[in-house]
């Protein structure tokens, strides 16, 4: 299909974080109409809310605006008085209402630099629609204990034919520790990646990155799993194809390896009528990846400037279409004021990245595989005796893109592996964090001779987590989201006349030593027809 035809008319974006619950449906719950109509349920996804202590809490105003163009929100942050600095858990909350014509608008939230929510807005009815987004923010307290400078923005156009001005207010919830709820633990210093270099305390003894990676803009780079290499005929191209890999480095060495999650946006496979209600997995809760860079520690412990730089290999020289927000997020030794040690080892194999092309008629094909593996260690002295840390990280994909010339028919089935472990030694047992996630995208669009257009998708974001200290299992989990739709629409008549129909489901499914937690969700029409809870 001509996607940038049909996306220039239907927009192309959605991202937002954490949970949202809906209001009422237009229609009663389980009696969906035969086409959609004006309006539909509010946005909502099967994640599970935020896990909340039953402690005394504080609500704090981090932002309230209405975004009409791409001036930004500016405004300032206070920590609360009466809960105390040292808090057992902090939730973000966006509450957002939109109503007329408008795309999905990409957004972000900073806090004294560091970028703490990554979002968007779900494409709206007439009649206009509400959601709230929640997060759990905990992770950053050491930049919300003091005052800081607030920016906020979700871009927007808004005229005579998109209309749609996005209204948001963001607030933080404070909930105080107690005897039987303590403070929740906390790196000690989180750093916004926001200069060429960047200088970490001396005593540093663990060192995570987070890097907010995403596809966007509405360029190329928003469909990156369906871009082929020439010679191959199609509106998207790349010389690696759809191949792409979150790379994080440190004075110029690879020191973390990532496979990026193929996000779909609420404008997204051409047919917004599948993600009225129901978004993709992650499409509202934009989870940053993560890098465990210890190894590195003793190297940034010397006092000096160090380059930390995020890319993404695989997009073509000179294109943008990627948005790599970082922090760093810093623990401490508080026994010493310099901690020094030496990285031990770094051992990358030789990326693979193929491409095959096989022209045909009707169809076309390419099938596209890569694999890539990383290990690094180091040790640091510490107040606390020698660590070492060893990570490795091995990241892999295969896929293959069928579509016919004109585009008219546009077919993607692929996978998305990365399996992370990292194993900490030092006085007693060994502890090994091991993470093993699959991304899914199963989905075609086709566009028949009455014009209609048609997509069906499948989509799964998989994830099994286990720790050990020494072979015995401490904590595991799993889990398991699964969304499916089915929704198509007549092209170039009055919205009116479009006839859309579509069905959706998702069901969110996580257990473990924490606990269990199961919910379905249904659609039809832009009416929820199921709501169903297992544990």
């Amino acid at each position: 299909m001509r996607r940038r035809r049909i996306m220039s008319m239907l927009g192309g974006l959605t991202l937002a974080a954490g949970l949202l619950l809906g209001a009422g449906p237009a229609h009663a719950a389980g009696t969906p109409p035969a086409e959609f109509g004006t309006d539909w349920h509010d946005p909502l996804t099967a994640a599970p809310p935020v896990a909340k202590p039953h402690t005394r809490s504080c609500q704090v105003t981090l932002a309230e605006a209405r975004f009409r163009d791409f001036t930004p929100y500016r405004g300032s942050y206070t920590p609360p008085k009466d809960c105390g600095d040292r808090w057992s858990k902090v939730v973000l909350r966006l509450d957002g209402n939109v109503k007329g014509r408008q795309y999905d608008r990409l957004g972000y939230l900073h806090v004294g630099g560091t970028e703490v929510l990554r979002t968007s807005t779900p494409e709206p009815s007439v009649d206009g629609i509400a959601w709230h987004v929640e997060k759990d923010v905990t992770r950053y307290s050491p930049v919300l204990r003091s005052a800081q400078p607030v920016e906020m923005l979700i871009g927007n156009t808004v005229d005579d034919t998109y209309t749609g001005v996005i209204d948001v207010k963001v607030t933080l919830t404070f909930y105080a520790a107690d005897r039987r709820t303590p403070p929740a633990a906390t790196p000690d210093a989180v750093l916004p990646l926001d200069t060429a270099a960047i200088t970490t305390p001396r005593n540093s003894e663990r060192v995570v990155a987070e890097v907010y990676a995403t596809g966007s803009g509405g360029g190329c780079e928003e469909f990156w799993y369906l871009a082929v290499p020439e010679p191959a005929p199609y509106s998207c191209k790349a010389p690696a194809g759809p191949n792409r890999e979150v790379q994080i480095k440190v004075d110029g060495q690879l020191a973390g390896i990532a496979a990026p999650f193929p996000t779909v946006w609420t404008g997204g496979w051409s047919n917004p009528f599948l993600w009225y209600v129901l978004p993709a997995p992650r499409a509202f809760d934009v989870k940053p990846v993560e890098y465990d860079l210890t190894p590195y520690a003793a190297l940034l412990n010397d006092g000096r400037p160090h380059r930390v730089e995020v890319s993404v290999a695989g997009v073509p020289a000179g294109q943008a279409g990627w948005s790599t927000p970082t922090n760093l997020l810093i623990w401490q030794d508080h026994g010493s004021r310099v901690v020094t040690g030496s990285l031990t080892r770094h051992e990358e194999s030789t990326p693979v990245n193929s491409t095959t092309y096989k022209p045909g008629s009707p169809e076309l094909r390419l099938d596209a595989a890569s694999d890539h593996r990383l290990t690094t260690a180091g040790y640091l002295d510490t107040s606390h005796g020698r660590v070492t840390t060893t990570v490795t990280r091995s990241v892999s994909a295969d896929s293959v893109h069928r579509w016919t010339e004109g585009e008219n028919t546009d077919a993607l089935k692929g996978s998305w592996r990365d399996d992370q472990s990292v194993t900490t030694s030092g006085r007693g047992p060994s502890v090994t964090a091991r993470d093993h996630r699959t991304y899914t995208m199963d989905g075609a669009t086709t566009i028949g001779a009455d014009s209609r257009l048609r997509t069906a998708i499948t989509l799964g974001d998989r994830a099994d987590s286990i720790t050990l200290r020494g072979a015995r299992p401490t904590a595991f989990s799993h889990l398991d989201d699964t969304y499916a739709g089915d929704a198509s629409w007549t092209m170039n008549v009055p919205r009116e006349q479009r006839h859309a129909t579509g069905t959706s489901a998702e069901r969110y499914r996580l257990y473990g030593s924490d606990g269990c937690y199961d919910r379905a969700l249904k659609t039809a029409q832009g009416t929820l027809t199921e709501d169903m809870r297992r544990c």
